[in-house]
């Protein structure tokens, strides 16, 4: 196995800010040269030779070049570099926008596809190839080539304009730095090796700690700090962050109704979900309120649980007490409820999970389920040194023809880096025109915590299951095995995409599989199965205001895309949160501006997270909870739903996978037949 050399050299990590963006440039007029050839195509002559397949593989070419360029934004520690990728991607995006809206083109994809279809061609074409053809031609119809010139020209201008907005509040996004200051009294019941991680620093007379806002310092002090001053202070400084976004936010919505109604849409919501399972902003709507109809009750028994617990509290650490549950009350309470009615201590449970234990089993749990092995490359071809680099081969590999493609992971936190978890698919898999395969890569970039003077790494329980859920995207990438670029991997729709992720955070709460991640920082014993038990029965506590807290987020998402006039969305965030997630707010302050999903493709699209819920659990109640790691149906799993990537409609690759269509009993029971026994 080791001898084994890769087929594809992985990409360099080395480019200066100038070549990110002469490179760019260049990929980007070769491109456009593909284009002006097809363009210029006489009408009998445009067939799928000369139009479909010339474009998907320039298509493709682009991708492979400028994809690595732009993603230095999001992981580089040079400004220059961050600014020279940011301004590619701002490039690419224009370049984008200029090809979608190309009519020469347009109307070769509709010769090409009317000439196929009279000339009994089209019944030669396989599956993909229909697919591919049909995908094409209604992008040029969603992109507005049907309106006259002038109208097109507005449209254009429109596109680049949401383009850059959505950028720039990207980029504000990945670049910010803050951080709230405090005392160590006002730090009072927060982990001491949490608090021996914060810069420490002397004002005036006082010590104080300076806590960022990434998640691994924060998020301690919304769920550990005794003070509710000091969980409202962090909160609110939370929430305000990123008030540079908000107008920005303003702009996007403003341009996104504009596009719409000049597309001949109703709301920018019917615009987006056209594409996706759900079919219609409509449709969504009624989904989020008939899930927010079932939850409603559950999480206000709930709340009602955590506000006797407050009261209770209050009054052992003699706080006033004004009867209200507030945002900043919810995580501190949430934990409080789970240690005495299960007698639960996270602290204790991050013990189990030192990161370098979790991330080398999680990675042989995969490798064992799917069949495939990582062999690990060590040299200084990356973009920080702490990256993980990884040539990705099936299993039992022989030969090149076995190999699978790159991953690399990027784990810890620094300056500038990209603040949450999340994958790239920065190059496709697809059949190259000499007919060999081009291999994909996909990249994690997480932020998980570093050593503190006192301990190694150590990982929450959230941690390890959004580390699962992360790397069932990074296989996803590697797994699919498309003909073209463009369906390859997560290209699936966007309601649909988090379902294989989403399934695999179960394989976190099985009890065998816990006991095989999980290894004290000191003695090396895993996870007790008493432990265990106490640890699954958690999953379940409060699920109510849980969701309700996601519904939150999906509702303003919805809410905003489908509404025709501008709002004050400060107060449509603050107003939506207390009547849904049923916690009240303090100030007012504009947590919009924070809410990155909203310009990073998830516009109109985040009830998709609750929606592949439904198809999520349905896969594992159906295929997997009988043995979650038999190889076996790891197979099935990597045929059926990885390998076919978006080549087909998601329901096809459910049905095929599941035997039968998919239902929502499994979601259902797991949500509602559970809660009884998890609010004990």
């Amino acid at each position: 196995m080791a001898s084994l050399t890769p087929p594809q050299a992985p990409p360099r990590w080395n480019h200066t800010p100038e070549e990110v963006l002469s490179i760019t440039k260049q990929a980007l007029a070769q491109n456009k040269a593909v284009s002006d050839r097809v363009g210029a195509l006489p009408e009998a002559e445009c067939n799928f030779e000369t139009v479909f397949l010339p474009l998907a593989n320039a298509e493709a070419e682009a991708l492979i070049i400028c994809e690595p360029l732009g993603f230095y934004q999001n992981v580089s520690l040079s400004k220059e570099l961050r600014d020279a990728s940011n301004e590619a991607e701002a490039l690419q995006r224009d370049f984008d926008v200029e090809e979608s809206m190309r009519l020469d083109v347009f109307k070769a994809k509709a010769a090409a596809e009317n000439n196929l279809r009279k000339s009994g061609e089209w019944e030669k074409l396989s599956d993909e190839q229909r697919r591919l053809v049909e995908k094409m031609v209604l992008d040029g119809k969603r992109a507005g080539l049907a309106l006259p010139e002038k109208e097109r020209e507005v449209l254009m201008k429109l596109k680049k304009e949401l383009s850059q907005a959505c950028l720039d509040f990207s980029k504000n996004f990945n670049e910010e730095d803050g951080n709230i200051s405090f005392t160590l009294e006002d730090l009072d019941g927060v982990p001491s090796d949490v608090i021996s991680g914060y810069n420490k620093r002397t004002e005036g007379s006082k010590e104080v700690y300076d806590v960022t806002f990434k998640t691994p310092d924060i998020t301690p002090i919304f769920k550990f700090a005794h003070n509710p001053i000091t969980r409202r202070d962090a909160q609110e400084g939370y929430e305000d962050r990123l008030k540079q976004n908000v107008p920005l936010l303003e702009k996007a919505l403003d341009l996104r109704r504009r596009i719409a109604a000049m597309l001949g849409y109703d709301t920018w919501a019917d615009y987006v979900t056209e594409v996706k399972m759900v079919k219609s902003g409509k449709n969504a709507e009624n989904f989020l309120d008939d899930l927010e109809a079932k939850l409603r009750p559950v999480g206000e028994k709930e709340r009602d649980i955590l506000l006797q617990l407050k009261k209770e509290e209050h009054e052992k650490r003699g706080l006033p007490f004004d009867g209200e549950f507030y945002l900043w009350d919810y995580r501190y309470y949430d934990r409080l409820y789970i240690e005495k009615t299960l007698d639960l201590d996270e602290s204790l449970v991050k013990e189990y999970f030192p990161v370098a234990v979790v991330v080398p089993t999680i990675l042989k749990i995969y490798q064992d389920l799917l069949g495939v092995k990582f062999i690990e490359i060590k040299d200084d071809n990356v973009w920080h040194p702490e990256v993980q680099q990884f040539a990705v081969w099936d299993k039992d590999a022989k030969d090149e023809s076995a190999f699978v493609g790159y991953c690399y992971l990027d784990l810890f936190p620094r300056a500038a880096k990209y603040s949450h978890a999340a994958v790239w698919g920065l190059l496709p898999g697809y059949e190259l025109p000499s007919g060999k395969h081009h291999y994909p890569l996909t990249a994690m970039v997480a932020n998980l915590a570093k050593p503190t003077p006192e301990r190694p790494a150590l990982m929450r329980h959230d941690d390890v299951t959004t580390f699962f859920h992360e790397m069932g995207h990074v296989f996803h990438g590697l797994l699919s095995r498309t003909r073209y670029a463009r369906f390859h991997g997560t290209s699936v729709a966007r309601d649909f995409v988090e379902a294989p992720s989403q399934m695999l955070e179960n394989w976190c709460w099985e009890p065998k599989v816990l006991e095989k991640m999980s290894s004290h920082y000191e003695t090396q014993e895993p996870l007790s199965p008493e432990l265990i038990d106490k640890l699954i029965r958690s999953r379940y506590v409060n699920v109510g205001l849980f969701y309700l807290r996601q519904l939150f987020f999906a509702k303003f998402d919805l809410k905003v895309h489908v509404d025709k006039e501008a709002a004050d969305y400060t107060k449509l965030w603050n107003d939506l949160r207390e009547s849904i997630s049923l916690v009240k707010g303090g100030k007012a302050q504009p947590g919009q501006g924070t809410f990155g999903h909203i310009v990073g493709g998830y516009d109109a699209g985040y009830y998709g997270y609750t929606y592949s819920l439904v198809f999520a659990a349905d896969m594992y109640a159906t295929v997997f909870k009988k043995d979650p790691l038999n190889p076996v149906l790891g197979k099935l799993y990597r045929d059926k739903i990885l390998l076919v990537g978006g080549s087909r409609d998601e329901t096809d690759s459910l049905e095929d996978f599941l035997g039968r269509s998919p239902n929502s009993d499994a979601f259902l029971e797991e949500i509602f037949g559970k809660v009884a026994n998890a609010s004990l």
